[in-house]
């Protein structure tokens, strides 16, 4: 995740309490959504050229940056985010997959000046960029962080994932969705920019655009019903004061049973860019 945000000391439990369920909910939608990723990953591998430097904007609890360190194994890998718990993980993970030689983590608020991390030959950056304060900035330093014929392989959300779509309690999860979609809107979040415009005006050249329509079905594994219910509890909690009473009763009883349902599935749409630093800039 790319922001950052401040706590007094009396928050310190409650923010390291929220940093775990957020690292739990990343690395349940690698593992639930792996055929996704596992696609993704190796198209942008067979682009990347042997021995790259790679840098992973945003990185998270860093599934891209070890996907990407495993798929390429000469690579090496920079994971940047603000987060120190979500660098911790990432670290703790390269270790025990024999990746710490490779992998190396930068802890940086990527809406402030950023640290040298250059020059690179690709920049990953999953979910992360619709988090800036200034995406056409942030573009910017991407495109200068690169080596000339480098390139920038940027995912943003189309949609959150649905997982009761024709089921019992669709509709209250899409008033859910519809309140989410507000609060971000408000906290200036860029969901749903035009990537592809912002890429071109930052000097890229577009050479790819992927949407991938991801559909699961029943019967699904017991990883996707914890990231249906981690995902209902951070509804239902970001929506508190912008849906009715009984709404937020609902949310709360269908992230309480989700786990035993049979007829859960899970809807979600993604969009891969792929930009190229131009050989000659000017």
């Amino acid at each position: 995740m790319a922001h950052s945000h401040s706590h007094d000391h009396s928050h310190e439990h409650s923010h390291d309490h929220s940093h775990d369920l957020l690292a739990e909910l990343l690395d349940l939608d690698a593992a639930v959504l792996r055929e996704y990723h596992r696609e993704v990953v190796t198209w942008i591998g067979s682009l990347t050229p042997p021995g790259a430097r790679i840098v992973d904007l945003g990185a998270g609890t860093g599934t891209g940056t070890v996907a990407l360190a495993r798929q390429l194994p000469d690579a090496q890998v920079i994971a940047v985010d603000v987060a120190e718990p979500m660098l911790e993980r990432l670290r703790r993970r390269a270790g025990e997959l024999g990746l710490a030689d490779r992998v190396r983590t930068v802890a940086a608020d990527l809406d402030a000046d950023w640290p040298d991390l250059g020059p690179v030959d690709l920049v990953w950056a999953s979910a992360s960029m619709h988090h800036m304060a200034d995406p056409s900035r942030a573009l910017r330093q991407v495109l200068a962080l690169l080596r000339p014929g480098g390139m920038l392989a940027l995912t943003e959300l189309d949609s959150f994932p649905r997982f009761l779509t024709g089921t019992e309690g669709a509709d209250v999860e899409e008033r859910g969705h519809a309140a989410m979609a507000q609060a971000r809107t408000e906290a200036g979040m860029h969901i749903g920019d035009d990537w592809a415009r912002r890429l071109a005006e930052a000097g890229f050249t577009v050479e790819a655009e992927r949407r991938f329509d991801i559909a699961l079905d029943p019967p699904l594994p017991d990883l996707a019903h914890r990231y249906a219910q981690l995902s209902l509890q951070r509804m239902r909690h970001g929506a508190e004061g912008r849906i009715g009473a009984d709404d937020l009763t609902a949310l709360e009883a269908l992230a309480d049973t989700v786990l035993d349902r049979d007829d859960l599935t899970v809807r979600a749409a993604r969009t891969v860019l792929l930009g190229r630093r131009p050989s000659l800039v000017d």
